[in-house]
């Protein structure tokens, strides 16, 4: 078995728009590193997508998920639940910033978690419109992708989207966007589009993923909570990507000092067992009314098993002082590798372990180079190193690995970026 006739197997089995970045297929994985079915030896700087938060099959994971599996694995927490979801949500509420008291619920994906959001604002205010913004990312259901600020590939053939969706430009400070900007077009929608008696909420990712790694400042994230505040509006933070300690505190938004009316949760919650969560306000969660909210898969007591194991890892390994010196030690990389190509590396930032870089031609904010991106990423793969591209322009590698990674390997895998980077310009 190998790479290449698995992708020709891949190509003649599975529709073409899910696509994978590279031809590449896993025989097995540990913490931050993979081996494909050939026997080659990858770093991995993905984590599957923030995922993986706690390494590939992290022993205390693997072993609350196999006991879980010795005893069931469904009964269905809407038929016939059991201890485990109780506990998370209980964690999950806990965990949330703020000191309202806060209730959960548990779905499969970040994208049900998001839909469910929409109709728990609904359901609560009793109004239809929802405020996003250009470049976030929501999710790939119809209601996500109205919601979702970025064309390709989402978006493409895909419509017609759900009505009382407006989007508003994400403050940007290297795209120069200013906050003020943000807020002076959201008062145009307020006049052009919907008044703000009938929005229900607003939706922001504290730190844009697929956007770009671009992190909303502490001062816009409280404008927006006193603007909600204003109009009776309800503020999602939509945590699914910058969440469980990628930030360097468990939630991003908590460090904006502020508390959301909803929170979503996926990814990072079960390392790698797929499961996802609402959390929020208690009187705003019970809004719907019984059954009213749900899913088969919905808090699976192998996710929840997971979810559990994932909280300990996370404070005994302490892993939000984890993502904080993980961010540094790229960003001492990156900012090195910057100050040689300052006309190709526009910018270097991170929130803790979400770390980016931007490419521009000739050093001009306005001349994005996707196309360096897109090389990088295939240069290396080839050359063992797992490295994923984003931004609503194409030309930003972000990098997100595992908060039990090794500082060794982080420097391998630099020196890999590196060596691939200086190749290709």
């Amino acid at each position: 078995m190998n790479n290449a006739d698995l992708q020709k197997r891949k190509e003649s089995a599975i529709a073409r728009g899910q696509a994978n970045m590279a031809p590449v297929y896993v025989d097995r994985a540990l913490n931050a590193e993979i081996w494909d079915v050939e026997g080659k030896r990858y770093i991995d700087f993905g984590a599957g997508i923030a995922v993986v938060n706690t390494g590939h099959n992290h022993p205390k994971v693997k072993a609350a998920v196999l006991a879980q599996l010795e005893r069931f694995t469904h009964t269905c927490v809407m038929v016939s639940p059991y201890e485990s979801a109780v506990a998370l949500a209980e964690k999950l509420n806990a965990a949330a910033p703020g000191d309202t008291p806060k209730k959960s619920i548990f779905v499969t994906t970040g994208a049900e978690a998001v839909e469910n959001c929409v109709k728990i604002a609904r359901a609560h205010t009793g109004r239809p419109g929802i405020i996003a913004f250009n470049g976030g990312y929501h999710g790939r259901t119809n209601m996500t992708l109205g919601l979702t600020g970025k064309v390709t590939p989402y978006k493409i053939g895909f419509g017609p989207f759900p009505s009382d969706i407006f989007h508003i430009p994400y403050p940007n400070d290297y795209l120069g966007i200013t906050e003020e900007q943000a807020l002076a077009d959201l008062q145009l929608r307020f006049i052009c589009d919907i008044e703000p008696s009938r929005v229900a909420a607003i939706i922001i990712e504290p730190v844009q993923g697929e956007g770009g790694f671009y992190k909303a400042s502490a001062s816009f994230l409280k404008k927006l909570r006193a603007l909600c505040d204003e109009h009776g509006m309800l503020l999602i933070l939509d945590e699914i990507q910058s969440g469980f300690a990628r930030t360097g505190t468990m939630f991003c938004h908590e460090q904006a000092g502020i508390e959301a009316d909803l929170m979503t949760t996926a990814k990072g919650i079960a390392g790698g067992i797929p499961l996802a969560a609402v959390v929020g306000k208690a009187d705003i969660m019970d809004a719907p009314i019984p059954g009213g909210l749900g899913g088969t898969y919905g808090g699976s007591p192998v996710g929840c098993a997971a979810g559990l194991a994932v909280f300990d890892v996370i404070e005994e390994e302490k892993l939000c002082d984890r993502a904080t010196q993980i961010g540094a030690r790229f960003v001492d990389h990156l900012t090195a590798l910057q100050a040689d190509y300052p006309h190709i590396i526009g910018d270097v930032r991170n929130a803790g372990a979400m770390i980016a870089v931007e490419f521009v031609h000739d050093g001009d904010v306005n001349k994005p180079y996707p196309e360096l991106a897109k090389n990088l990423s295939a240069s290396a793969s080839e050359n063992g190193l797992v490295l994923l591209s984003c931004g609503i322009r194409g030309n930003v590698i972000r990098f997100l690995p595992a908060l039990t990674i090794e500082m060794d390997i982080i420097d391998e895998g630099m020196s890999i970026f590196k060596r691939c980077f200086k190749a290709l310009v």
